[in-house]
């Protein structure tokens, strides 16, 4: 019987319920964000490093200046040091205009005394004009805002330029590193056996042997190339590599996915490339961000045994070189690149760092 009320009214629910209250599915790489963007110092590092990344790459066409216009009259003159403009006229209305820094006005001056140079000196400081002949020497709005070098180049422009020079090197390093190392890795992790243990052996081999000596006899075989060094780097940057993604093949070529993929009668290189690849691409890019520093420091030692970049190029490397010889009298040729090397390796690390606990599958969404 009916138990219902007379004259009451029932409602029946719609066969389509209302899903507003369900979550949205998500997945490893939404997941890894939302722990990243919590992560404030890893922020601060890939905000850093792309800053760093951007300003190196536009920067140059906005300085004015190139990285091997050389002026002696502005030879290691400071960070926004004045700068006077010469002017020599010729017969026939002809000029030429060259650009002097105040610490070496006095060097324009040498068959004066002491006494007249200084008071010269003085005057031009002070915002006055001085000529003497057909030589006219008057203040100039030009600075440079890093100084210049002993060769009177825009040091600006050079730590920018150099900063493409190691930026390049250490992903282009990096990228063979993972191209090597995750394929070799791969490789003898799921195959397994002897093959396994034979190329794990050579890699084993291969890590005993200094890492700076393989790369200058690679360098001294086949010259200080520029392209060279990216793969000569690379090609000594992947052996821990091929151990993280060995592990990783390892521990999951057993899981029931892979052996469903198997007993499916799928070849080898497609379970390889299409299922267990990219289920450790996490531990990888992590790996990346870590290998990318390490690069940039052993392309730094080169250029510090003379094996990097060749003049009149430079990197980071280079120029903190040129500036360790000259600390004394010019700090800023070794602060300024140094400052710029050291930001882009913190940065990384803490990204790296970042990137660690984002992609750890046991992290919990808080």
């Amino acid at each position: 019987m009916n138990s219902a009320t007379p004259g009451a009214t029932t409602s029946i629910e719609p066969a389509s319920v209302r899903i507003d209250h369900l979550e949205q599915g998500t997945s490893l790489w939404k997941d890894a964000w939302y722990r990243l963007k919590k992560n404030h110092v890893a922020l601060f590092g890939l905000c850093a490093f792309c800053s760093v990344a951007i300003l190196c790459l536009i920067g140059p066409y906005f300085t004015g200046r190139t990285y091997e216009q050389t002026e002696i009259g502005l030879k290691a003159s400071s960070p926004m040091e004045s700068i006077f403009l010469k002017t020599e006229a010729f017969k026939g209305g002809e000029s030429k205009r060259s650009f002097v820094a105040l610490s070496n006005l006095e060097d324009e001056f040498l068959d004066k005394t002491k006494s007249d140079r200084k008071d010269i000196v003085e005057k031009l400081a002070r915002g006055g004009a001085y000529r003497e002949g057909k030589i006219t020497y008057e203040p100039s709005a030009r600075r440079y805002l890093f100084g210049t070098d002993p060769l009177g180049r825009d040091l600006l422009t050079r730590v920018l330029i150099g900063g493409r020079i190691s930026l390049a090197v250490g992903f282009a390093a990096t990228l063979v590193s993972i191209c090597i190392g995750a394929l070799w890795g791969a490789t003898a992790g799921f195959v397994g056996g002897k093959i396994d243990s034979a190329m794990m052996r050579f890699a084993d081999v291969l890590y005993a042997l200094p890492f700076t000596v393989i790369v200058i006899l690679l360098m001294v075989m086949f010259g200080r190339n520029f392209i060279l060094l990216f793969v000569a780097i690379g090609a000594v940057e992947w052996l821990t590599m091929a151990r993280i993604v060995r592990g990783q093949i390892i521990s999951l070529k057993n899981q029931e996915f892979i052996e469903a993929a198997i007993s499916l009668g799928l070849p080898g290189h497609r379970i390889l490339f299409g299922h267990l690849i990219p289920n450790v691409l996490g531990p990888i890019i992590i790996y990346a961000t870590l290998t990318f520093p390490q690069v940039m420091l052993l392309e730094a030692v080169l250029s510090f045994l003379g094996l990097g970049v060749q003049p009149p190029l430079s990197s980071w490397g280079v120029l903190i070189d040129e500036g360790s010889r000259t600390m004394e009298t010019s700090i800023w040729l070794l602060v300024c690149p140094a400052f710029f090397f050291s930001l882009t390796l913190f940065s990384l690390n803490f990204l790296g760092d970042g990137l660690r606990d984002a992609l750890d599958p046991k992290s919990s969404k808080d």
